[in-house]
């Protein structure tokens, strides 16, 4: 107790109260075989009337297989195929929106994305800016977005990202690759089949798999680790060990997967991830990589930051037979570099997740084009 000489009173010292971020999750979830044939019955509670449609953007890698005959299309219900060679832009979002409100004189009933990182991206940030006014590059960053988003349903085709559970869009825009951090993010409904994920190319399988393994090593390597992101980041680490070093039936091995996104995904909701995250969006923004591979190209030069997640990584590659592209920034002039190293700089949180609050003294742009050389 302390006695304050201008009152002549004593003063009670009060400690300040810690404010914890209150994060929203996926209120709904089904898992298992053949759950995507529960959609229908999913969305009709759902549908305001015969004039408020369902779209469903989906990853033209369906176009005319069986999956789109089992989409439940009611009354003027719409399916847009997108393609998901490229990262998601924020100028596709804006056209997408365009669209959808000059086809209709109203809101839709919903947003339905069935697909990859990329289509749950897209489905996120289209829900958000067929409510939230102006292009959707206005919302890249951290809780810029106020209106709640229409209702929206994630449906991943492939594991790994985590994007079906987070609360980020992630975004190429005209003047940076960053996501759309916001608590009208995250999916209304998730459904999650682990036979949707077949067929899905090896080199991708992995690639996209490894977004997951890279989360959980830089989130439980983290210096904002706390118990809650450890629960669920060490559950996905030891999937992904299961998947990636194990010897599992086919049916095992995608079940397994899809939980370690789900998992790996949750890991970094109350955390955040770090090193090869932060590179792979400068990757990203200037040449166009795809997440998945970003990260991978990143993170095998990881060494000194992660010597046990890229000795792991490695094993696993090797397991698979799964080589990585050389000389992707060989052509690069001294500006490129410099836009990547910008792009990469920008991302504090997972800097200081890394490295802690005096990253900078660590990281220089020296540091990270010695690192983008290699690459």
């Amino acid at each position: 107790m302390e006695y304050n000489k201008h009152l002549g009173v004593p003063e009670i010292a009060v400690a300040k109260k810690t404010m914890y971020k209150n994060f929203p999750m996926v209120p709904r979830v089904i898992f298992g075989k053949g759950s995507f044939d529960q959609l229908a019955d999913i969305l009709l509670p759902k549908r305001r009337h015969s004039d408020a449609p369902f779209i469903f953007l989906v990853d033209d890698v369906f176009e005319g297989k069986a999956l789109v005959s089992r989409i439940p299309l009611l009354f003027n219900d719409q399916i847009i195929f997108i393609s998901a060679d490229e990262e998601p832009k924020t100028q596709q979002v804006d056209m997408l929106v365009g669209k959808i409100q000059n086809d209709y004189g109203e809101l839709p009933s919903g947003i339905v994305g069935i697909g990859g990182g990329t289509i749950m991206d897209l489905a996120k940030a289209v829900s958000i800016l067929l409510t939230n006014k102006g292009s959707s590059s206005l919302y890249q960053g951290w809780d810029l977005v106020h209106k709640p988003s229409i209702y929206h349903v994630g449906i991943p085709t492939i594991s790994g990202t985590g994007a079906e559970v987070s609360r980020t869009a992630v975004l190429l825009g005209p003047q940076k690759k960053l996501g759309i951090n916001s608590d009208f993010t995250t999916f209304d409904q998730v459904v999650l089949d682990p036979d949707l994920t077949q067929g899905v190319p090896k080199e991708q399988w992995f690639y996209t798999g490894m977004d997951c393994f890279i989360h959980c090593i830089e989130s439980l390597d983290g210096t904002y680790l706390n118990a809650f992101s450890q629960s669920y980041g060490e559950k996905a680490l030891e999937l992904c060990k299961e998947v990636y070093l194990g010897d599992l039936s086919a049916q095992e091995s995608r079940d397994k997967l899809m939980m370690a996104s789900w998992h790996g995904g949750m890991s970094i909701a109350y955390s955040q991830v770090g090193v090869a995250h932060a590179m792979s969006y400068g990757l990203g923004f200037l040449l166009g990589v795809r997440h998945g591979l970003g990260n991978c190209l990143v993170f095998q030069h990881l060494e000194e930051f992660y010597p046990e997640g890229v000795r792991l990584f490695k094993i696993m590659q090797h397991k698979h037979d799964i080589g990585m592209p050389e000389g992707v920034c060989s052509q690069l002039s001294d500006s490129d570099f410099q836009t990547m190293i910008r792009v990469s700089l920008s991302m504090k949180p997972l800097w200081e997740n890394a490295l802690g609050p005096k990253w900078q003294e660590i990281i220089t742009p020296a540091k990270l084009e010695s690192i983008y050389r290699k690459i």
